[in-house]
């Protein structure tokens, strides 16, 4: 008994050792930085308190940031689920060539964020503006990510273009994973596709739902690279008073206090806000989605 402790200390003692370096010891020091005047180069640091939490939440750009986040956290939320359920539909049913679209649509998933925002870029800056200059539609003259009214939804497009395909794989695993004796008895019984899917299909599908609606919030709270690569936060536009960027989201907030304006612990106070509340989001989302997993 004891040699198999020692055997299993031994295989568990590298992850352990590395989870503690890289993620537990961090996380403690980022509170304490948070709470000081450190820059990252001097190596006098003095504590400050709560004085850069108290800053950032008198910031426009920060309190910007976060509100615009909550929005777009929110549209892909919706639109990247309700894309991906019904690309599982389509590709779990009896349509020819159904393989060859599952693979299609999961492509865009392995295309990188930087690389992705600097094709749609050039989408949105040249081909979505000529074309609707060629058929005469002037609200497209001009670019969508150039506006403060349509660039978050214009992120948003493409984030469910890409995404959309990584969530319809899970779905589609759920739906395999539903019985076909069940579909057929309630075919058989009279119900219609429609009511099979609300009914028996999603109900059943529970779990998948709880999961990707979890990576989905996630994902969408921590995004940097399509941000970065597609907009760089712009197009400008004024907000209690002052000149903000319009598309920078919390991720790119907190990078840009630190790398360009030399604000480490500032930063730091952000990213502890940061990991509050998308743990908060987390969990709620997940405890109300395993409670209707319960219910169903």
């Amino acid at each position: 008994m004891k040699r198999r402790r020692t055997v299993d200390f031994l295989f568990i003692f590298p992850c352990a050792f590395a989870f503690v370096m890289v993620i537990i010891i961090p996380f403690f020091l980022g509170i304490y930085y948070a709470m000081t005047d450190w820059n990252g180069v001097n190596p006098i640091i003095s504590w400050v308190g709560f004085e850069n939490f108290r800053y950032m939440f008198g910031e426009p750009q920060f309190i910007y940031s976060f509100l615009i986040t909550l929005q777009y956290s929110a549209i892909n939320i919706v639109s990247v689920n309700v894309v991906g359920f019904l690309l599982a539909l389509l590709v779990t049913g009896r349509v020819k060539g159904r393989h060859f679209y599952r693979a299609g649509f999961f492509v865009p998933n392995l295309i990188g964020g930087i690389v992705l925002g600097y094709i749609w870029q050039f989408i949105f800056n040249n081909v979505v503006t000529e074309f609707a200059g060629s058929l005469g539609i002037a609200w497209l003259d001009r670019s969508l990510i150039a506006r403060k009214e349509t660039v978050i939804w214009a992120m948003s497009a493409v984030n469910t273009w890409q995404y959309s395909g990584y969530i319809m794989m899970i779905y589609v695993a759920s739906i395999q994973s539903i019985p076909d004796s069940i579909m057929e008895a309630a075919s058989v019984d009279g119900a219609n596709y429609r009511t099979r899917v609300l009914k028996i299909m999603m109900p059943m599908m529970a779990s998948a739902f709880t999961v990707t609606l979890f990576l989905t919030l996630t994902n969408s709270f921590k995004m940097y690279d399509l941000n970065a690569a597609l907009t760089n936060g712009g197009p400008a536009m004024r907000f209690m008073g002052v000149a903000i960027r319009s598309s920078q989201l919390l991720a790119m907030d907190i990078y840009r206090t630190a790398n360009q304006f030399n604000l480490m612990a500032q930063a730091q106070a952000k990213s502890v806000v940061f990991f509050v509340v998308l743990v908060v989001f987390s969990l709620l989302q997940v405890y109300y989605n395993k409670r209707r997993e319960v219910e169903a």
